[in-house]
This record gives C-alpha cells, sequence and structure tokens, in this order.
C-alpha cells in the first residue's frame, strides 16, 4: 500500500516537471500571443462598452448601447450585406480556379513545373501591388478591360464606379490574388494521394473522370474543407483592395464590415462604436466556423 502511494506521488511530481517543462517552452508563443491577440481582444471589448474618443480616452459608460445602435443601423445591415455577398463571390470562385489549376500541375507533363510557378506567383503579389494592378486594369478609358469589350463591340463597365459593379470589381481582384495560395496547399493535397489507388482504379477500367470523382475529391476532402475555413474567415477579414481601389464606396456598396470599423475608428474618432462591431465581427466568424465544422467535417474523408 505504501509502495503504491510511494509510486502515485512520484508520477504525480513526474508529471507536474514535464508541464511545467512545457510552459517554460511555451512561454515566449504565450505571451506574444498575451501581448498582440488576447490583450487587444480584451481591449476591444472593454471599449465596446464606453463612449471612447479618438485619443483612446474613455467618456463614459454606454453598456450594450452600440450594439443596440449597430442592430437598429441601416447602414450597418447594408455593410453586413456586402459582405456576405463579398464572401459569396470570393471564396467558391477562388477554390474551384486553384482547384481546376491544381488538377491540370498535378499531371506528369513536359513543362508543368513553368505552370506550376505561374499558377502560384499571385503568392509573391502583396495585397498593394494586386490592387494597383487592378487599378489599371479596371481604369474606364485606359484599362485593359474595356478595351477588350470595346474591340467586341460592347460598352465599357464602370467597374469601380458603379455600385452595381464595384463589388464584383474588388472580389475579382482578390479571387486573383487568393488563387496562388489556395493552388499550392491543394497541389500539396494532391500529390500526397496514394498512387495504388488510380493503379486499382486502372485496372478496374475507371475513366478519369469517375477517377476524379471517386478518388481524387473525396481523398483531397481535408485540404478542401481546411482553404474553405481559411476563405472564409480571410474573406470576412478583407481590407486592403477595398481601401485602395474604392475606400468603400461608391455610395457604401463596398463598405464590408471590416472597412466600415476602420472608418469608425480611425475616419471619425469612434473607437467605441468601432470595438462593438469589431466584437459581432468576431461572433459572427466563430459562428460561421462552428457551422462549417458541424456541416463540413461530416463530408470529410480521412485517409
Amino acid at each position: 500500500m505504501a509502495q503504491t502511494a510511494k509510486t502515485t506521488k512520484s508520477s504525480y511530481h513526474s508529471r507536474k516537471k514535464l508541464f511545467g517543462i512545457g510552459m517554460l517552452y511555451l512561454s515566449p508563443a504565450l505571451l506574444l500571443l498575451g501581448v498582440f491577440l488576447f490583450y487587444p481582444m480584451l481591449k476591444t471589448l472593454y471599449f465596446s462598452f464606453f463612449e471612447v474618443s479618438g485619443g483612446g480616452t474613455i467618456e463614459g459608460w454606454v453598456g450594450f448601447g452600440h450594439y443596440v445602435e449597430l442592430f437598429q443601423s441601416s447602414e450597418f445591415r447594408k455593410s453586413m450585406v456586402g459582405t456576405f455577398l463579398f464572401v459569396l463571390y470570393t471564396v467558391p470562385a477562388e477554390i474551384l480556379i486553384a482547384l481546376f489549376l491544381a488538377v491540370i500541375a498535378s499531371e506528369k507533363l513536359k513543362g508543368i513545373g513553368f505552370f506550376r510557378t505561374v499558377f502560384s506567383s499571385t503568392l509573391g503579389v502583396s495585397v498593394a501591388a494586386g490592387a494597383t494592378i487592378f487599378l489599371f486594369l479596371f481604369h474606364p478609358s485606359l484599362g485593359v478591360l474595356n478595351s477588350i469589350l470595346g474591340f467586341v463591340g460592347i460598352d465599357g463597365v464602370e467597374w469601380l464606379t458603379s455600385s452595381k459593379w464595384a463589388l464584383v470589381s474588388v472580389a475579382i481582384t482578390t479571387v486573383w490574388m487568393h488563387i496562388g495560395i489556395n493552388f499550392i496547399i491543394l497541389l500539396g493535397g494532391l500529390q500526397n494521394i496514394s498512387k495504388e489507388l488510380y493503379e486499382s482504379a486502372d485496372i478496374d477500367g475507371a475513366g478519369y473522370f469517375q477517377k476524379l470523382f471517386k478518388i481524387t475529391i473525396p481523398m483531397l476532402s481535408p485540404v478542401l474543407f481546411f482553404v474553405i475555413i481559411i476563405g472564409v474567415i480571410g474573406a470576412f477579414q478583407t481590407f486592403g483592395q477595398i481601401d485602395i481601389l474604392t475606400g468603400g464606396g461608391p455610395a457604401g456598396s463596398t463598405n464590408i464590415i471590416v472597412y466600415s470599423i476602420y472608418l469608425e475608428a480611425f475616419s471619425y474618432g469612434n473607437f467605441g462604436f468601432a470595438s462593438a462591431q469589431a466584437i459581432l465581427l468576431f461572433i459572427i466568424i466563430l459562428i460561421v466556423t462552428i457551422i462549417q465544422f458541424r456541416i463540413g467535417e461530416k463530408r470529410v474523408h480521412y485517409q
């Protein structure tokens, strides 16, 4: 009995020591997360219950006043509609295009390495550079896109100055910029699928599209699930291309929620109201991510 108690005590001290060593190794990461993630989140939550001036000075308690004002605001509702439309425009398109390119690039063809480099090249383009490129492409009179339309006898489109086309234009830019990273992730997933599965399918006489939909897509589902998750989160957090291409306009058609937060905080100096929007954005992303896990993970096939 005494021996058992001694062993239990020794095991407890051993686990305690291992826990201390583990925390020691984790402490730099925890410190960085605490300073740059957890503290700003708590501060934002704190600010959302107060009237805060542009200098960060707390002027008065408002409780849930900012949240009530948000739900009553037609501008906020318009911003949310624009945000969800932007997610709908970008995420499916960028993943489908990247998947198509990854399937092509996974084939053993002569010179395919060059095309892999081209397909992934947008990864090396910054948001500012990419948005500037499309700023010239979308130019109403000098832009390449309107020149092509004019060449085939179609009137030019007001890509960035029309409420009808502005959000679509920013979505096109975003899709182009995200293709590179999605392509690389999906290509890596394709190359990890066992070749024995394809060899067995060939013996059974399966065609190309049968192998694509019965082997490739199911085996790639964990990677697809990952890129969908990060794609949705990234779309909700889009800022740079909005700022450069449209500045939230015209008529607020591209004033998605992240840009609205920026305007409230740094243009209007209303940090409390902007903090309330940021907290709501966090809650929305959290809910959408949980829904994706609940629905999407059931369709994921792990090897």
